[in-house]
């Protein structure tokens, strides 16, 4: 499974990417320890070792912040930039595993040994190989930023090791996730690896996709309702009503901003006027609106009355409606002591009770008396006694004088 290599390579620690054996890599480098590396390595034609570092945020890994699994990986070319950085193509040929780190103070340098893969299942993997080189096809349409020459490169791979390299170089995923691809020496089970994450970055891209078109309707929306807006702030005021309908639509607007109104009424309020900006300042529906919205302001919202609540006062006020009609000032006072003892006046219930006793004189009386008829008859004939409630309780039978003086 290992090979050990004879001689001792330079290492090239990288940030943010994962280099994968049949990939040709672009690589920007900057930093002391890597261009000497680099140098050597172009001064006696040799190899490279490149292996990620477990934090890419540090500037100046040690030995213990580099992955022991990496990429034996050739030189194709090296270019020096003005600024002093070091643009370099390399290529991977193997995954190698660092044995040892040597003394050296101007670059990392290590020994290492070569990773041998294992083959799966024959039939295993070529369900596997044809499977993820379609969904790939697939995924390079959602993703739209893989090149040709990956495409190419995929679709003509006859080797299962090649191929899932090559994926999961174009996956965008986590370092992490690139890295553990890096080290599972199974062929089949790296295949299975790439495919289960390439189907999770599609689930991903879809729903970005959906997201972004959304976004993006609605600010074509949103910029198509502003361009309206500001034609129909133009006719306006080339009519010359322009002016004087945003005076008052301002003036509106800072009358309901200042007016404590529930919520179902600044809710009905701002539509209001949200239809008013909308219309000609002159028109008919136009005045409607403002003379409704002048009503709804003109209401005293939250503004509430003070309740006087004198019982000595009302018992003094309730006169009697008939003589001895003493219900009559016990069912006001009643009602008084209710109030005052509910402080709230929510759901308050109250039944008013009158008497209204007529009394006609027998001289008045249009039926004429009976022939042995008595002066109580008479005197009960003359009486005509009402009772009325003015809540919604059941009439009250009120004596007639004559009857009770006959008792």
């Amino acid at each position: 499974m290992q090979e050990p290599l004879n001689a001792s390579y330079p290492v090239l620690p990288l940030r943010d990417i994962v280099v994968f054996p049949h990939m040709i890599v672009p690589l920007f480098v900057g930093r002391e320890k890597s261009v000497r590396a680099l140098e050597e390595v172009m001064q006696d034609d040799k190899q490279i070792l490149l292996s990620s570092q477990i934090d890419p945020a540090e500037d100046e890994p040690d030995t213990d912040g580099i992955y022991a699994t990496g990429v034996l990986a050739n030189v194709l070319q090296l270019l020096k930039l003005p600024d002093g950085t070091v643009k370099v193509l390399v290529e991977g040929v193997a995954r190698v595993r660092i044995k040892d780190y040597l003394e050296n103070d101007e670059y990392f340098e290590a020994t290492a040994e070569y990773l041998t893969e294992m083959p799966g299942d024959p039939a295993t993997i070529e369900a596997l190989l044809r499977t993820v080189n379609d969904e790939f096809a697939r995924y390079a349409k959602i993703k739209k930023n893989v090149p040709e020459e990956a495409l190419s490169a995929v679709s003509e791979a006859e080797e299962p090791a090649r191929l899932a390299d090559l994926v999961a170089g174009h996956l965008g995923i986590e370092v992490a996730q690139k890295q553990d691809l890096l080290e599972t020496l199974s062929i089949s089970e790296r295949l299975e690896k790439v495919y289960g994450l390439m189907q999770g970055e599609m689930s991903v891209l879809q729903v970005e996709k959906k997201i972004k078109t959304r976004v993006k309707s609605q600010m074509e929306r949103t910029q198509r309702e502003y361009y309206l807006n500001e034609q129909m702030k133009a006719i306006q005021k080339e009519l010359g009503d322009g002016e004087e309908g945003e005076g008052e639509v301002a003036e509106l607007e800072a009358r309901i901003s200042e007016t404590k109104l529930s919520k179902e009424a600044r809710e009905k309020a701002e539509a209001e006027l949200k239809k008013l900006k909308n219309m000609s300042p002159m028109s008919a529906e136009a005045t409607v609106v403002r003379n409704y919205l002048d009503w709804m302001l003109s209401i005293p919202w939250g503004v509430k009355s003070r309740v006087k609540k004198d019982l000595s006062r009302a018992e003094r006020s309730s006169m009697p409606i008939t003589t001895g009609s003493r219900r009559s000032r016990s069912g006001s006072s009643n009602i008084s002591r209710c109030s005052s003892a509910r402080k709230s006046s929510r759901g308050r219930s109250c039944a008013l009770w009158a008497l209204r006793v007529w009394v006609r004189p027998a001289s008045a009386n249009p039926w004429p008396r009976r022939r042995g008829a008595s002066s109580s008859a008479s005197a009960s004939a003359g009486c005509v006694t009402k009772a009325r409630s003015v809540a919604t309780v059941g009439p009250i039978s009120a004596r007639c004088p004559a009857r009770s003086s006959r008792r």
